[in-house]
């Protein structure tokens, strides 16, 4: 099995979520008592957010290059950044190892497709829905990303951060994300994605009105096959 290196903590809410979902999976598949090797570097948030707010994101590159090239030398066979906005420095931490990144904006798009989706919906936070690094890298897999208006990505943004890293689920919530989804519906939206690593823990993705694809769920279901790979179930179940 090869290990599955996270770089977590941005919120530790989403980075709990994909710890559960990737040894349930190995769980599933394997099964018995096996789980997944994992090594999770999980990082003091505030000083991402800090990083964020000010613009810094050269500086928050770094931060995660050295934690990716921390878990490389500890044996890492591949990487994943548990959360969709540090995605934006997702090449330069690419770079920085020689084992592979696992993108969780290709890994959602190549799901979209299989699905025949063409103008999903992102809900996500403000700097993923606002600075292009996500919308634009969808477009390469010919995906036309919809944003909410500028007062619902504020409502979006807010929930996120206000509430759901801060562990609250709150229904109010809920039915407001609910009408940002239905206006979106009504402009044209055929998909909903889950843009952002804590939405899940609000949006149930299979009671949408329109088709939901969590992110998080499409991650962690990514690194699973890949630490499976080459792995035959019936000999993993013999051992």
């Amino acid at each position: 099995m090869h290990k599955i290196g996270l770089i977590g903590g941005m919120s530790f809410e989403s980075s709990a979520v994909y710890y559960r979902m990737i040894n349930e999976a190995v769980r599933e598949r394997l099964g018995g008592l096996h789980s997944a090797e994992v090594m999770l570097h999980s990082v003091d948030f505030q000083s991402i957010v800090d990083l964020q707010k000010a613009g810094r994101w050269d500086d928050a590159a770094k931060r995660l290059c050295e934690v990716a090239q921390r878990l490389e030398a500890a044996g890492a066979s591949c990487v994943l950044i548990c959360t969709n906005t540090m995605h934006l420095i997702a090449d330069a931490v690419q770079s920085s190892i020689s084992v592979p990144l696992i993108n969780i904006i290709d890994e959602t798009a190549a799901s979209m497709k299989a699905a025949g989706i063409k103008r999903p919906l992102l809900l996500a936070t403000r700097y993923t829905m606002e600075h292009g690094f996500y919308t634009g890298r969808m477009a390469t897999h010919d995906l036309d990303v919809m944003v909410p208006n500028a007062e619902d990505r504020t409502l979006v943004h807010d929930i996120i951060f206000n509430e759901l890293c801060a562990g609250a689920v709150l229904d109010a919530s809920r039915q407001a994300l609910m009408t940002v989804i239905e206006r979106a519906k009504s402009e044209g939206a055929d998909a909903i994605i889950l843009g952002c690593t804590e939405i899940c823990l609000i949006l149930d993705p299979h009671s949408l009105p329109l088709p939901g694809f969590d992110s998080t769920a499409i991650h962690a279901e990514a690194a699973v096959a890949f630490a499976l790979k080459g792995l035959s179930q019936l000999g993993q179940q013999a051992a």
